[in-house]
């Protein structure tokens, strides 16, 4: 099976779905380095569900993943230690 075959990518929806059901779980936690991770982990399934919607043509799956992509990048900057970023406008 080559790389960029079609049944690889019909396969990709199913890790797509962990990724995300991973990340929804993390991003239930109280600690919020879990939840900084869950947000790494939502990209990463971001990334995978467009790959899907590409060899689909799943198109408004793909604009789906791009904005909730975009609220996940805004999710990350806002688990930024406040101190830290204190200590940043300081410097």
């Amino acid at each position: 099976m080559s790389f960029f075959s079609a049944e690889w990518l019909d396969i990709v929806q199913w890790p797509a779905m962990v990724a995300s059901l991973g990340a929804a779980w993390l991003m239930g936690s109280n600690a919020k380095q879990r939840r900084n991770v869950g947000f790494w982990v939502y990209l990463a399934s971001n990334a995978l569900w467009v790959a899907w919607g590409l060899h689909t043509q799943a198109w408004a799956l793909i604009a789906l993943q791009a904005g909730l992509a975009g609220m996940n990048v805004r999710g990350l900057f806002k688990t930024q230690d406040p101190a830290a970023d204190g200590e940043r406008k300081a410097a």
